[in-house]
């Protein structure tokens, strides 16, 4: 019978050896930019800490299955009355406050940090890129370049790229996982996503937010190239690329997958996106604050002068 567990349990160790020698290492932990980087490293941080607290939790419990477990005691054995001990209590309750707090310490810092530009790239110009869904679909519009492209996305590496997400369908969310965590686009408003990649290479972008039947295939491919590269595929799009009409992007809005595909001109000529934009930098918002403010101080008094000039004729 011994025999037989053991060979068992050798058999269902060297299966989870064998298989875990062929997985690839989880996309989140193997970052290609800054975003994704602090994003790992909060992961791991949570990690051991909660690997940490979980081994000192079960050490306490085999401590203490040994130390107070069943004794020959005769039946009419009545334990000790014991009063709470304050130290123990503290402990128990000011522990796992103390991690609450260090917890949201850090999540609310990176939060801060990759919800702004890239850390290193805030003295750039970012690429500004409107990355829009449908089903089941992703429509990458470059505006400085005019150019869009159906499923596949190119970006040039070690500049910030700066995403403006929105949806002509459901809820869908956007998501690099090496580059950075995701976030959602809607129909209705336009959410913006910084990131950059510090190496060239091929990453997988998907939706990561359940829309519908098409959802498992909702994907497109990222690629991130130098400069020189980035220049000589725009040269070559114009080049060779058909123009974008507004009765083609009609057609690729019909729910349905496509393969990859490209044009020159860009759909926001003919449909411009949400003009709600949440997550604008806060400076633009109170700069257009204030326009709003000027222009109807100017209206109030041009209005009053009009009521003098009417008021002198009369």
């Amino acid at each position: 019978m011994k025999l037989k567990w053991k060979w068992a349990l050798l058999t269902m160790v060297f299966t989870i050896v064998t298989v875990l020698t062929g997985c690839e290492p989880l996309l989140v932990l193997d970052p290609k930019g800054p975003q994704a980087e602090t994003q790992a490293n909060d992961i791991m941080l949570s990690i051991f800490l909660m690997s940490g607290i979980v081994i000192v939790v079960l050490a306490i419990l085999v401590f203490v299955l040994i130390k107070y477990r069943a004794s020959k005691q005769s039946e009419d054995y009545e334990p000790p009355h014991i009063e709470g001990n304050p130290i123990v209590e503290a402990i128990c309750v000011g522990v796992p406050i103390l991690i609450v707090i260090f917890l949201s310490i850090v999540s609310v810092r990176s939060n801060y940090i990759v919800e702004s530009t890239p850390q290193g790239y805030e003295d750039q110009e970012p690429l500004i890129i409107y990355a829009s869904s449908s089903n089941w679909k992703w429509h990458f519009s470059y505006p400085e370049q005019d150019i869009e492209t159906v499923n596949y996305l190119y970006i040039p590496a070690n500049r910030a790229i700066e995403f403006k997400l929105y949806s002509h369908g459901p809820i869908t969310s956007f998501w690099i996982p090496q580059l950075g965590g995701q976030k959602y686009a809607m129909s209705d408003m336009v959410t913006t996503l910084h990131l950059a990649a510090d190496v060239e290479g091929e990453f997988m972008g998907r939706n990561a937010n359940f829309s519908g039947s098409g959802f498992a295939e909702n994907i497109f491919d990222v690629t991130s190239m130098s400069h020189a590269d980035f220049e000589e595929w725009v040269e070559e799009v114009h080049e060779t690329a058909p123009a974008l009409t507004e009765d083609k992007f009609e057609e690729l809005l019909e729910p349905g997958h496509l393969g990859r595909s490209t044009y020159t001109g860009t759909h926001l000529e003919f449909s411009p996106a949400p003009s709600h934009d949440h997550g604008s930098d806060e400076e633009d918002a109170d700069h257009e604050h204030h326009d709003m403010e000027e222009s109807e101080h100017e209206n109030h008094e041009q209005t009053n002068a009009d009521e003098e000039s009417e008021h002198s004729h009369h």
